[in-house]
């Protein structure tokens, strides 16, 4: 059974009972399921009563146990208690099965008498299905941690445990940062600048005792196979004294044209390996539509967490011209949200592939027609002695190593996974949240906001728009509350380590003041009032976008400009999201952490916002007059029912290189 509360608030313009004096009023509610042969009867509830009360005002709350809202009616009948007889006042019906109800109060306004020779009666009242999760640890957060909270608790409760939930953990060592010593930074990093990098993640995974998941867009390759192989050989050298053997689960995307070649990972990160190692390994990847898995996510034991937006891929990070980007290790009980988010993908690749159509579409090459548009694939370790598809995560498999641990945080673990769902993306619901919380500051360190162009224009791919959301939330918080915002973007086009636009292209393509002017927009939708002289001001005195840059600037020695591919915000100086997930609309599935510690945010800002923004902003790439011109400018997608065969080409060259690619022999290349 499920609770259905009606919460009574008031009702309106009575008129007087049979007697003719004001009426006593009180209501009456009922609901019935309506059958074929019989209505089924849920039970009957009654509000207090008011004296001589034309407008009677409840606030009463009565819950009724139901078990579903299918063909369910419930009735309000407003009655006048009266001596003998109580006279009926008003009545109205609402067919519960209509609304689209929720653990989040839908407002319901009905008519419940039509006066001929004054107003109509109307009752007023909040249902909800289902009661809003409650978190035991979402306490002492802030005001911006509590606005994400009171969000995901009534919006998205079914998802609690899953897609998000209020833990704690302890921020380990320093923010990682690539390239390292960014600030000041210099024309061109030496040689091994960023190669902690991938021995911290294989660092990390070794310490494995019972369990590992690794998620992330795409296999490792270079340093970060090789760290990846040898903290593989280093769990196997002590998985030999446990009676069970160690399960690692490895997920990637299966992006579209570039599928993983699951059993190519599976036999190079096992080459190393023993073939009595006491591991069970399996390498899974999926798609369905143009949604496909891009978190980043390293959790082991439920102890240890890496998580943030960096890949796995050394001519990305750890070379010349190397991207920008930001993650950070954390321990404690979050880590077991990192397991708990990867299940959901484990378990749709296993419900695809047990299908017939799903076996036979996971071998077909992707430009061959198929039933549906997906695509999943898995493959174990040791083949014939592992099962086929990966077991389920569970607490308890790794209750036994949990341990407090000092200096922990408060800390909410939120995501989405894409079109895995089919509506509810309860991260993007908790970001606007958050950024709707916000009394006088939101700063933003981002790959890009505008959606992903056609090659060398500022033309968005047929079908794309600009995250209205987002930049709604943050045109309210300008305008309504004068807050500042804040925002670094990549260099449009930045491309690492002389590879081809095809590999990799940081920065979709358009400028500070395309980003400034929808922003504005959003303002002028919402505030139609709104004078351009007061907009322009905004623009000078609350809007501050720029490039990113190093002290020599926003390019290297070889002029080609710095990419970034962060995602991460601050609000207000006393929370922050450290993740996956871009701003940009891209449906894709995402998973990151928000530490909720003004404490702990100051000192990460010192560490990593605070140089970057000193040598980024410079007031150079955003001009007010340029920014106003630009209001009327339509800078989305094109209906892509109208696109040519051309136009496709060039949208799939924009796609492929948004996505980027290890540079290893880990994809299928049999795709169109």
């Amino acid at each position: 059974m499920t609770i259905l509360t009606v919460h009574l608030s008031h009702v309106t313009n009575l008129s007087a009972g049979a007697s003719f004096d004001e009426a006593d009023p009180y209501v009456k509610f009922e609901i019935e399921q309506d059958k074929v042969l019989f209505d089924k009867d849920f039970g009957e509830m009654v509000s207090s009563k008011k004296k001589n009360e034309q407008n009677p005002v409840y606030s009463e709350d009565f819950k009724f146990e139901i078990p579903t809202l299918e063909s369910m009616e419930l009735t309000c009948t407003v009655m006048d208690d009266d001596f003998g007889l109580d006279d009926k006042l008003g009545r109205c019906k609402i067919k519960l099965d209509d609304l689209d109800l929720s653990a989040e109060p839908l407002e319901v306004r009905k008519k419940v008498d039509d006066n001929r020779f004054s107003p109509d009666s109307w009752i007023l009242l909040k249902l909800t299905w289902g009661e809003p999760t409650e978190d035991a640890d979402a306490t002492n957060l802030s005001h911006v941690g509590a606005a994400a909270y009171e969000c995901l608790r009534i919006e998205h409760p079914e998802h609690h445990g899953r897609l998000w939930n209020v833990t704690s953990g302890r921020v380990v060592g320093e923010l990682h940062q690539t390239p390292r010593g960014a600030w000041p930074g210099m024309p061109t990093h030496p040689e091994g600048h960023s190669d902690y990098f991938p021995e911290v993640m294989g660092d990390i995974l070794s310490r494995t005792t019972i369990w590992a998941d690794v998620l992330s867009l795409g296999p490792p390759d270079g340093r970060f196979m090789t760290s990846f192989k040898n903290a593989l050989v280093t769990i196997a050298e002590s998985a030999g004294e446990r009676e069970e053997p160690v399960v690692i689960r490895m997920m990637f995307g299966n992006i579209v044209g570039m599928p993983t070649n699951c059993n190519g990972v599976r036999d190079e990160l096992t080459a190393d390996l023993p073939e009595d190692a006491n591991i069970h390994l399996w390498v899974g990847a999926w798609r369905r539509g143009v949604s496909w898995n891009h978190a980043k996510i390293i959790a082991v034991d439920g102890k240890y967490l890496h998580t943030g937006g960096h890949n796995m891929w050394d001519a990305h990070y750890l070379q010349d011209e190397p991207i920008h980007d930001l993650s950070l290790e954390l321990e404690g009980e979050c880590a077991c949200d990192g397991h708990k988010f990867a299940n959901r993908q484990w378990d749709y690749i296993e419900s695809n592939q047990e299908t017939f159509w799903g076996t036979v579409g996971s071998k077909m090459p992707d430009h061959l027609p198929q039933v549906a548009l997906t695509r999943v694939t898995v493959s174990e370790w040791p083949p014939g002695d592992a099962s086929e598809h990966a077991p389920c995560f569970r607490v308890k498999f790794v209750e036994e190593l949990a341990e407090s641990v000092d200096d922990a945080v408060p800390i909410i673990t939120v995501g989405r996974y894409g079109a895995l769902t089919h509506v509810d993306r309860p991260s993007d619901d908790a970001f606007v949240a958050m950024m709707d919380s916000a009394q006088t500051i939101i700063r933003l360190a981002l790959q890009d906001l505008g959606p992903v162009c056609i090659p060398n224009t500022k033309i968005a791919l047929p079908g794309c728009t600009w995250p209205k959301g987002y930049f709604s939330a943050l045109g309210r918080a300008i305008w309504e509350r004068g807050v500042d915002v804040e925002i670094a973007l990549s260099n449009p086009r930045s491309i690492p380590a002389g590879l081809s636009p095809l590999e990799a292209c940081y920065g979709n393509g358009w400028d500070c003041n395309d980003v400034s002017a929808e922003l504005i927009k959003t303002i002028k939708e919402q505030f139609p009032d709104a004078e351009d002289d007061d907009l322009r001001q905004k623009v000078a005195d609350n809007l501050r976008v720029c490039f990113i840059r190093e002290e020599c600037g926003n390019a290297w020695e070889n002029e080609m400009t710095m990419g970034m591919h962060a995602k991460h915000f601050i609000i207000d100086d006393v929370a922050t999201y450290i993740g996956s997930q871009n701003l940009y609309v891209c449906d894709l599935a995402e998973w990151g952490v928000v530490i909720d510690d003004e404490e702990k945010t100051k000192s990460m800002m010192e560490e990593y916002w605070n140089p970057m923004w000193e040598h980024s902003f410079t007031g150079e790439d955003v001009d007010v007059e340029a920014v106003m011109d630009g209001l009327d400018i339509d800078r989305n997608g094109a209906d892509p029912s109208e696109i040519d065969d051309e136009t496709k080409e060039m949208m799939k060259v924009a796609e492929l290189a948004n996505a980027g690619c290890a540079k290893l022999d880990v994809y299928d290349h049999d795709e169109d």
